[in-house]
């Protein structure tokens, strides 16, 4: 089980990749470290870059540990996991490099974070070392960066609210991403490769991960509420007045955080509700050329999903290697800084009530806000053990740490609130 008496509060592993750093830099200036509140080391492959990094990063870090790990070498991430209460991993792709560092954590009742969009993985976290990190009292959290933090606790933070004013269970509930101005990170796209890659050599695994259901913790208790697509389009008005005029298509992110929030509600006893029904899709505003922007957009997606690697198989893979970012890279600081998001979470209740929830940061989505969503995420597990659900296991955002995190991102400069519409 995890001590205060381990040696530290949180490992963060993979401290020399992009966003690894941007989540030292990040850690670096809390008030919570500042104070000497949390015991931080950093933790990666090479001494030297390790150092590099922490010489960077001001008088709060001046002291940090360094250790030493590698995923080639998991008696290395054993050894990691026994010193510390929590590690927070930014070393992708998960599906690749991922389950030893799992492994380790759930063997030594270690909590562990990571920010992992990749349902494959995610079942095979679940599959290997769920029973096993409750056994030992570890909490596996997966997707605590942009994703599914968003999907996972504006769902979370919807409920709290019907639940605090009486109004029932959560119904048809609709993501729509109202504004977003970032690049994807070279680590989401080498993941979503390594996706492609598995779903293509096994068609049993595809056919898995098509089910809206399948990161759920037991299959049959789902209820048969048809089909949930993750490529919708459709007028605005269809999910809400408020967006009357506007036209939705598909997000691309949709696929993975669909299911963290349903296995959320499952995790929970089904607290949502039995009838919940979730989706997300991005807003393409109001003009004439709205709705043919949304509908080629959700029709290339939807063909993407349907042709899978086969579409990608057709390029070489030297070209699509030129054409997106590379794992470890990513945009100016200028770009991080002037990058956001705006999202709105619309959802209709039993008892006849309708919410809006908001979640709104500024930084670029994929580095910047997602260097804050995964620090305060592993502050969270490490700081405000009073605040966590009682559930350990393979766990989401929302199952784990929906009340500490409702409490700390507000503080951490992300908007996040619920207002009734009727």
């Amino acid at each position: 089980m995890p001590t205060p008496q381990r040696e530290f509060d949180i490992v963060l592993y993979g401290a020399t990749g992009f966003v690894g750093r941007l989540t030292a830099q990040y850690l670096s200036t809390h008030p919570a470290v500042v104070a000497g509140d949390a015991r931080i080391a950093l933790a990666g492959r090479s001494e030297s870059k390790l150092v590099a990094v922490r010489d960077g990063l001001g008088e709060a870090a001046r002291k940090w540990p360094i250790v030493i790990a590698d995923a080639g070498r998991p008696e290395t991430l054993d050894a990691m996991a026994a010193r510390t209460q929590v590690v927070v991993t930014t070393v992708g792709p998960y599906a690749k490099y991922g389950l030893p560092l799992v492994a380790a954590c759930a063997a030594a009742g270690t909590d562990y974070a990571d920010l992992t969009g990749e349902p494959n993985f995610i079942l095979e976290s679940i599959d290997g070392h769920h029973k096993q990190a409750i056994d030992t009292g570890a909490r596996i959290v997966h997707a605590c960066g942009f994703d599914s933090i968003p999907s996972d606790l504006t769902v979370f933070a919807l409920h709290r609210r019907a639940e605090a004013d009486g109004t029932g269970d959560l119904l048809d509930t609709n993501l729509v991403v109202r504004s977003m101005s970032g690049g994807v990170s070279g680590g989401t796209v080498a993941s979503a490769l390594e996706m492609f890659d598995e779903a293509s050599a096994d068609p049993e695994l595809r056919r898995v991960l098509e089910d809206p259901y399948t990161l759920s913790p037991d299959r049959g208790a789902e209820p048969e509420l048809g089909g949930q697509s993750d490529t919708r389009w459709h007028r605005g008005a269809e999910i809400a007045p408020e967006l009357a005029g506007y036209w939705t298509g598909a997000f691309v992110m949709a696929g993975s955080n669909t299911r963290i929030v349903r296995r959320s509600n499952a995790l929970l006893d089904y607290v949502y509700g039995r009838r919940f029904a979730y989706a997300e899709q991005m807003s393409f505003g109001r003009s004439v050329a709205a709705p043919v922007i949304a509908g080629l957009v959700t029709g290339v997606q939807a063909a993407s999903a349907a042709l899978g690697t086969r579409f990608f198989n057709k390029l070489p893979r030297t070209l699509v290697d030129k054409v997106v970012p590379k794992p470890g890279n990513g945009p100016s600081e200028a770009a991080r800084e002037n990058g956001h998001y705006t999202i709105e979470t619309y959802t209709s209740t039993s008892g006849g009530a309708r919410y809006r929830a908001t979640i709104a940061q500024q930084g670029d989505p994929g580095y910047k806000a997602t260097a804050v969503l995964l620090g305060e995420s592993g502050l969270a597990l490490a700081l405000d053990r009073d605040k966590l659900s009682d559930l350990l296991g393979v766990l989401t955002p929302a199952s784990a740490m929906g009340d500490a995190l409702l409490t700390r991102l507000p503080a951490a400069g992300v908007r996040l609130d619920v207002e009734r519409l009727v």
